[in-house]
């Protein structure tokens, strides 16, 4: 009888410890704050072998607050995951060299750009050019650009569509903190080695609000909850107004550098990041743009699914699974006063190059990402189980307690029969 009366109060007293312990901690909240606090400092290292990004002039800057770097992304060519040969494949596209040449000229008036189209017809210049892919890509040089050079010195008689891209350097800032608990954080210090861009239009800052990321014009947010390899996710991704116009957009009035030429819905111009050629991006396809863009192209069909930038956060760490940016680089064809090869134009946004950059977690990153959810999970829910535990604990207390009352009320009956 004692040894049930005193397991009746253990389970008794330890179910209610328990009891008020889960509660406790679940009402405060202290183990998710414990494991919040904890997962922001873990960090996600990802590596490629077809990417390099060597770091140059590392050092320390303000007060030792911010780390300078230059970087170099540096692309390589993988004969074994490509289609045919870029030094023998020939590709078909718009003469992006007359054209810029002639967006350059036509400010020197009417008669500069007459005399400048005649010579263009003497090399036999045409509206269209026909390269390798590597020469269409990393350059090759031109005698337009070559002839314009002697009329403006500034000008690069190199063409590429990727020139000069394996030997930039991008100057980036590692902001951070020595005191413990503040947030660390990476921003863009420096472009090529300028500290302000000389192209900035009248634009005001942005900031981060709930369920979106940005960064400068283009921002991403919310689309829907998807899950790769068992890791659920947020998928991220640029809403209509991105690069929606400013009569659209207001917010995005300063990025329309020539007021009177502002382009419509889904197009941006980039001329004066490209030395006055007229070039314009987009998304693949022109998907979230103006509709008149994809008409005026046989063959242009924007889809969702295919065409859009997207990003794939898991929102307990904040780790990337997957990521998508798609980009489309046009060229603004127009008249051009003085020039008879742009006669026929008419206003077109023509596509040159679509690049798909993707990149999706490893299956053995993902399989270390879920056992840490999983640990996440379990630690979260502790003070539950303290509580299921606790009340457990209590519900056997209790029926202990019921049958020793039993017990005893038989035991005291029998006494009494048994003394009558």
């Amino acid at each position: 009888m004692r040894k049930g009366s005193c397991c009746m109060f253990t389970s008794g007293v330890i179910g209610a410890v328990l009891l008020i312990m889960g509660t406790g901690l679940f009402v405060s909240g202290l183990f998710q704050t414990l494991i919040h606090n904890k997962l922001k400092g873990v960090r996600a290292v990802f590596a490629e072998d077809w990417e390099f990004r060597p770091k140059h002039n590392v050092s320390f800057v303000h007060n030792g607050t911010k780390v300078a770097a230059y970087t170099k992304k540096i692309f390589v060519f993988e004969p074994e995951k490509s289609v045919g040969d870029p030094n023998v494949d020939l590709v078909t596209t718009v003469n992006i060299p007359a054209v810029a040449a002639m967006n350059r000229i036509k400010s020197a008036g009417f008669w500069a750009s007459s005399a400048f189209s005649m010579y263009m017809g003497s090399i036999g210049t045409t509206m269209f050019m026909t390269h390798t892919v590597q020469e269409l890509l990393w350059g090759f040089k031109d005698p337009l650009l070559t002839r314009l050079k002697t009329i403006k010195p500034e000008t690069d008689e190199y063409f590429g569509l990727m020139l000069h891209v394996n030997s930039n350097l991008e100057c980036f800032q590692i902001t951070f903190s020595l005191v413990e608990h503040e947030q660390r954080t990476l921003g863009l210090l420096c472009w090529r080695g300028q500290l302000s861009l000389s192209f900035s239009s009248d634009s005001s800052p942005r900031f981060l609000r709930e369920r979106r990321l940005q960064e400068r014009s283009i921002h991403m947010r919310f689309e829907k909850e998807v899950e790769l390899k068992g890791i659920p996710a947020y998928r991220f991704t640029p809403p209509r107004d991105t690069l929606a116009s400013g009569k659209n957009n207001p917010e995005n009035e300063g990025f329309c550098v020539t007021p009177k030429k502002c382009l419509d819905d889904g197009v941006l111009d980039v001329s004066v990041c490209r030395k006055g050629a007229p070039v314009v991006v987009s998304f693949p396809h022109f998907h979230l743009g103006d509709e008149k863009y994809a008409q005026a192209i046989d063959g242009i069909s924007p889809v969702h699914e295919h065409h859009q930038t997207f990003l794939d956060l898991n929102p307990t760490m904040g780790v990337p699974v997957r990521a998508m940016k798609r980009a489309q680089f046009n060229i603004h064809l127009e008249r051009v006063s003085g020039f008879p090869l742009t006669r026929n134009l008419n206003n077109t946004i023509f596509p040159i190059l679509f690049l798909n950059e993707s990149v999706v977690i490893d299956d053995a990153s993902a399989a270390r990402i879920q056992k840490l959810l999983l640990i996440v999970t379990l630690v979260s829910h502790f003070p539950l189980i303290l509580v299921a535990m606790g009340v457990i604990l209590v519900l056997v207390s209790i029926i202990l307690a019921i049958r020793f009352y039993q017990n005893k009320v038989i035991a005291n009956t029998q006494n009494i029969l048994e003394t009558a």
